[in-house]
């Protein structure tokens, strides 16, 4: 994948040198050094220069990326992708319920990785699978990826600031009291499993989950809910914790009854763009299964 960014020097960034500026846009020391090995990456007014060289006001700065390999172990597979929006930076994906994120060991050939890997591949581009917000094989809904090494490390800062709005979407049984809320519940690992979790408030880490109630049906209710941090499993293991689990969640609520799976979807992400600063929101609508629990 190749990428060239352009950046304007103005009067506030005069005298910095060229790694100085690129950290204050959120270039990480790794992106640095990557950017070191290839040829002819940094240029000042179309001329090379090296990463100590300081740039002035007015200065034209351009980075070139180039990324000639692919994610090894990922073969690509002709997949189905609801892609809501693309550019040179990022891919933001409708991600079905069912698809993994990654692939593992017996699901080696039906992850979004391979589907993005086969969507680049059939284009002749080489590309390196990193998502921003993960999201568990039966959560369908919005995931963002980054399509090269810089806009990567830009969203993982902005993920790790919690500058990144994530709203989800969830059928939970019964009526909730109140209807809005903030559930602040510590979760750690339960025994030895490495995937399930529950409430520890003695060495769990600290977990926020904003709740709001939208619809209420059928012993249902259609709950949104924002993220404040992002523990594995979170909006599963804390609504459970107050007694309203997922329908269909085989580890938390084990009934599937409505749903084969837990009722929870990606809707909404709103975050900034990590090359262009400007605000970006996406949204995606409750799939067919989710609204089907709401009318029985």
């Amino acid at each position: 994948m190749e990428r060239t960014i352009i950046y304007h020097i103005d009067d506030t960034s005069d005298g910095l040198r060229v790694e100085q500026y690129l950290r204050r846009k959120g270039y990480s020391s790794q992106n640095l050094t990557q950017l070191k090995k290839m040829p002819q990456s940094i240029l000042i007014n179309g001329n090379w220069v090296y990463m100590q060289t300081p740039v002035k006001n007015t200065d034209v700065l351009t980075v070139h990326i180039r990324e000639n390999q692919s994610s090894p172990n990922i073969p690509p597979v002709r997949l189905p992708l609801n892609i809501i929006y693309e550019d040179e930076d990022i891919i933001v994906v409708n991600k079905p319920s069912g698809m993994p994120i990654h692939p593992s060991l017996n699901n080696y050939r039906n992850s979004l990785a391979n589907g993005l890997m086969y969507y680049y591949h059939s284009q002749g581009k080489p590309f390196v699978f990193r998502c921003t917000n993960r999201l568990d094989r039966d959560t369908s809904g919005l995931t963002v990826v980054a399509k090269h090494m810089v806009s990567s490390s830009i969203l993982s800062g902005i993920t790790e600031r919690h500058e990144i709005t994530r709203e989800y979407l969830a059928v939970v049984r019964g009526r909730l009291i109140p209807e809005s809320g903030t559930i602040d519940a510590p979760i750690g690992r339960t025994g030895s499993s490495l995937i399930e979790r529950r409430i520890d408030f003695e060495n769990g880490e600290r977990a926020v989950t904003h709740y709001r109630v939208l619809k209420e049906k059928n012993g249902h209710s259609l709950v949104s809910l924002i993220l404040e941090t992002g523990r594995t499993h979170q909006i599963r293991v804390h609504m459970q914790y107050i007694g309203h689990p997922l329908v269909g969640d085989y580890l938390y609520n084990p009934d599937m009854e409505y749903i084969t799976r837990q009722a929870l979807h990606s809707h909404r992400l709103l975050f900034t763009h990590p090359i262009t600063g400007e605000k970006l929101e996406f949204t995606a609508p409750l799939p067919e299964d989710m609204r089907q629990v709401l009318r029985k």
